[in-house]
């Protein structure tokens, strides 16, 4: 599954030669520190919305530089090769910058999927996309279900106050 992660200048060509064939693309972004339900059903949902899905990944610099030193709590390297794993997934680029805009123009995407802890108006590169003719998805997020309540959880039933 690691042949699925590509390097930015990598997977440019390669999603020209797709496009060249009509083949849609979906683009996504995240942390994916710890991967629970909520992922994978969004990565799912976001899967069918096209032919070629890309995770585009937050390097471990950028997620430090978003959620703060004690994090990521799994490496790049690791993240990115579960993510490889899920069937839907069809290609993973890690990138080192705070947000994906750069990532975004250089692949130009027809659908820019996010989850729904943001907005039309809040989302990074939908400028992008649409200028192109593509269009952004909101996908709702799983009530309860996060990355960061999942650390909650471990740390409260570590220190007993369950």
């Amino acid at each position: 599954m690691r042949e699925k992660i590509k390097t930015r200048d990598a997977l440019q060509k390669i999603l020209e030669g797709l496009k060249e064939r009509g083949k849609k693309i979906v683009f996504t972004n995240g942390c994916f520190d710890i991967l629970h339900i909520g992922h994978v059903r969004y990565l799912e949902e976001a899967r069918r919305l096209g032919d070629i899905l890309v995770v585009a990944l937050n390097s471990d610099r950028s997620v430090r530089s978003i959620k703060g030193p004690s994090r990521p709590l799994t490496p790049e390297a690791e993240r990115a090769e579960v993510l490889s794993a899920l069937a839907c997934v069809d290609y993973v680029v890690i990138f080192d910058e705070p947000d994906p805009l750069k990532l975004i123009s250089s692949l130009v995407p027809h659908i820019l999927v996010k989850g729904g802890d943001w907005t039309l108006e809040t989302t990074i590169g939908r400028e992008v996309v649409e200028r192109a003719g593509g269009r952004v998805v909101i996908i709702p997020q799983i009530q309860g279900v996060s990355t960061s309540g999942i650390i909650e959880r471990i740390v409260k039933r570590r220190t007993g106050d369950q």
